[in-house]
């Protein structure tokens, strides 16, 4: 796997999808949590596909973690369980 290089940088809005993609949401939940379509959700993850340098859509929350040290699903288990009192 590669490493990120300086103007590959994760946009905030990526970092959205890269989240919701570890939540296990398709091209078209991905979307509807958006507000986008599916195919530009697809676009999206082919985009951080190769920024990522990964063949496969479902190895990007993981390639992100390994190259970054942030977990993609570290906020949505947070407000996970602020929701639920824990």
């Amino acid at each position: 796997m590669q490493a990120l290089r300086d103007h590959d940088v994760i946009t905030p809005r990526q970092r959205q999808v890269i989240q919701l993609i570890a939540e296990g949401l398709s091209n078209e939940e991905l979307g509807h949590a958006l507000g986008i379509t599916a195919r530009t959700a697809k676009a999206h993850c082919d985009v951080l596909r190769q920024k990522l340098g990964v063949p496969r859509r479902r190895q990007i929350p993981l390639a992100y973690r390994l190259l970054t040290g942030d977990d993609p699903l570290a906020q949505s288990l947070a407000s996970a369980r602020a929701d639920n009192g824990g």
